[in-house]
């Protein structure tokens, strides 16, 4: 559920408690949240109507999968997983993979959240005028309503789900895509892991064992071999130009990143290339030379970093190789000197221009429908070509809204050092309210 674009989700780190407040600390942030969702227009509570519709959209759910398997793909002999934060709520992707002789076989399985969120429902208005999931620190505003996305179009493990199918034959020498299927389906997650479950089966194929007792499911052969695969196309999306500021970003997020990486591309490439159809593309321009030779320089300048003399002409990949061998004390300052000179990425119904930070010709999101508009619409015109007529108002309006909804995560991250709380550990641990004594 990741991608360069998306907002790290808030979890809790696994073995650590929540940060404790008192009842007047946790006052004064409801106080904040709210006056800051009436600066940005963040609605918070869903209207009654969108909620009874999303409460009887849940209702006779197996029977509807049962009767859709023969208009799908049935693919829940494969063997499928989920990788998410341990506290994650909602699981809208998860991956299958094979190495065969003469290729690499990649499916990565979408949420299919336009069979039950459709243009004439309350539930897609909703999530028009939201645009986006607002994640805090400790606190989420969601784009659909959770008694909808937290059940039916949450990939949850042994249980028969909706997806919709992103099938990558991939060269197995350069990785290209030799061919690309995107089609409905319906799955049968094998294990809903965390990014540490994920790392301990890398380490030791026998916890795979354990959490999957009683099954016959090569989980540990297939997350080593998924590993391998993302690894590769990792180092290869550096190699060619793509800008990669967490260089040291561990295996289980690499994996899923670079997954969804490069299922956004296949539909971005479906979409443009063999149908030529508007839809809501991601659209990232690159600064100015002279822009780009401030941010070296700062780097440049930095205590300890130098950058290779032979990459000052590809800013991007002098940045990559910088931040592999700086240390760790100056990464944060390489990244803000980057992004300090870096155009916001916005979403445009024409793609030309491409990703600059990604270094795609083209990019489009499809792999979030929970929680972002673009990846919601453009599942809608994957699966019927119908595009809404307002597609240019609406990029416009996703782009205003993720702007909004990131300056309302700063200004509440200011807010919370301001009172004393550490952003970065609310985030990832969550809040406890406790009695004083």
């Amino acid at each position: 559920m990741t991608d360069q674009d998306a907002q790290a989700q808030a979890g809790t780190v696994e073995g650590q408690g929540p940060v404790e407040i008192d009842a007047e600390l946790a006052r004064h942030l409801a106080n904040k949240r709210e006056e800051l969702f009436e600066k940005f227009e963040i609605p918070d509570a869903f209207p009654e109507a969108v909620l009874d519709e999303a409460e009887r959209r849940t209702e006779g759910v197996q029977e509807e999968i049962a009767d859709a398997v023969d208009e799908r793909r049935d693919l829940r002999e494969m063997t499928t997983w989920t990788t998410d934060p341990i506290d994650a709520q909602d699981f809208d992707d998860a991956i299958s993979v094979e190495r065969r002789e003469d290729e690499f076989v990649l499916w990565v399985h979408i949420a299919d959240v336009t069979h039950y969120v459709t243009p004439e429902t309350a539930m897609w208005e909703a999530a028009r005028r939201r645009g986006n999931t607002v994640y805090l620190p400790a606190y989420t505003v969601h784009m659909l309503p959770p008694i909808l996305a937290e059940t039916v179009c949450s990939l949850v493990p042994n249980e028969d789900r909706l997806a919709h199918t992103v099938e990558m034959h991939l060269d197995p020498e350069t990785l290209s895509y030799e061919e690309i299927d995107i089609y409905k389906s319906v799955i049968r997650s094998d294990a809903r892991l965390t990014y540490t479950e994920c790392e301990a089966i890398l380490d030791d194929p026998a916890v795979a064992d354990d959490l999957l007792a009683d099954t016959d499911v090569d989980l540990a052969e297939k997350s080593q071999l998924v590993w391998e695969l993302a690894d590769r196309m990792h180092e290869q999306r550096k190699e060619d130009g793509s800008l990669v500021l967490n260089p040291r970003r561990d295996r289980a997020h690499t994996i899923i990143e670079e997954c969804m990486l490069k299922a956004n591309k296949a539909v971005t490439h479906e979409l443009m290339w063999d149908r030529g159809v508007e839809a809501m593309y991601r659209v990232h321009p690159q600064p100015s030379p002279d822009e780009w030779n401030e941010a070296l320089q700062e780097i440049q300048d930095l205590d300890g970093v130098s950058i290779p003399g032979d990459k000052w002409d590809e800013p991007r990949k002098a940045v990559n190789a910088t931040l592999e061998q700086a240390p760790e004390r100056q990464l944060s300052k390489i990244q803000r000197a980057v992004m300090f000179v870096m155009p916001r990425a916005k979403y445009m119904s024409d793609p030309f221009g491409g990703h600059h930070a990604l270094n795609f010709e083209i990019y489009g999101h499809f792999t979030s429908p929970i929680r972002r508009l673009s990846d919601l619409i453009n599942h809608w015109i994957v699966h019927t070509n119908d595009v809404p007529d307002d597609i240019a108002a609406l990029c416009d309006h996703a782009s205003d809204r993720q702007q909004d909804a990131e300056q309302c995560e700063r200004e509440y991250k200011e807010f919370l050092e301001e009172v004393g709380l550490d952003p970065h550990a609310v985030n990832n641990r969550g809040l406890d309210v406790v009695d004083e004594e």
